[in-house]
């Protein structure tokens, strides 16, 4: 699904002033700078919806990185699909792609995908700013897709997103299972991985 530039522009604007985590640029001390992010990274905080339920499956369509056109079908391709929703400028978003890229890798497809939410990328932007995100893909060794920020991802997943990295894990159906806000260290998604996939 396409959408208009000014909309697009105005959603990841929005999304930009809600995120507490990294990018909020105030006057504060660089020790007052710790981002969300990273303090949650600390214990891999798990956020629950608020009635500890999903509200319903998730659905969006859109374009990944390389122009091809992605859909929340591709959730019934494996039993778990980990969504980890992440930004250019994010520093503990990319300290952790790198072991993203290597859980990735480390599964059966029929078991567990791995895709990514650019969230300061939208469809439409220009070679300048989708270049810059490519290179980080190279660089970190993120080897999976990763979806440009559109409306139909923006009210599918993140309206409610307060920082980055923020992971959602998503079953067969497009339920999802768990929310991560912060990165953590490749064992412990492992660990969360391996009980989802022994259930």
């Amino acid at each position: 699904m396409r959408t208009h530039y000014p909309v697009c522009l105005l959603l990841c604007i929005l999304l930009v002033s809600l995120t507490g985590g990294c990018g909020k640029k105030d006057p504060a001390t660089e020790a007052d700078r710790r981002t969300e992010s990273e303090a949650a990274s600390d214990s891999g905080e798990t956020t629950p919806d608020a009635d500890g339920s999903s509200s319903g499956p998730v659905t969006f369509e859109a374009m990944t990185l390389d122009g091809s056109s992605f859909s929340s079908d591709l959730f019934s391709d494996s039993r778990i699909t980990m969504v980890n929703v992440w930004a250019t400028y994010c520093n503990p978003c990319l300290r952790e792609m790198p072991e993203l890229g290597e859980l990735a890798s480390s599964y059966d497809s029929g078991d567990f995908q791995l895709i990514g939410i650019i969230s300061d990328v939208m469809e439409g932007a220009g070679e300048k700013t989708l270049q810059k995100a490519k290179d980080l893909v190279e660089q970190t060794g993120a080897d999976y897709p990763h979806l440009l920020l559109n409306e139909s991802l923006y009210t599918a997943l993140l309206k409610e997103v307060s920082a980055v990295p923020t992971t959602f894990f998503v079953d067969q159906d497009g339920q999802i299972l768990d929310t991560v806000i912060g990165a953590m260290e490749k064992s412990a998604w492992e660990e969360k991985i391996d009980a989802f996939l022994e259930e």
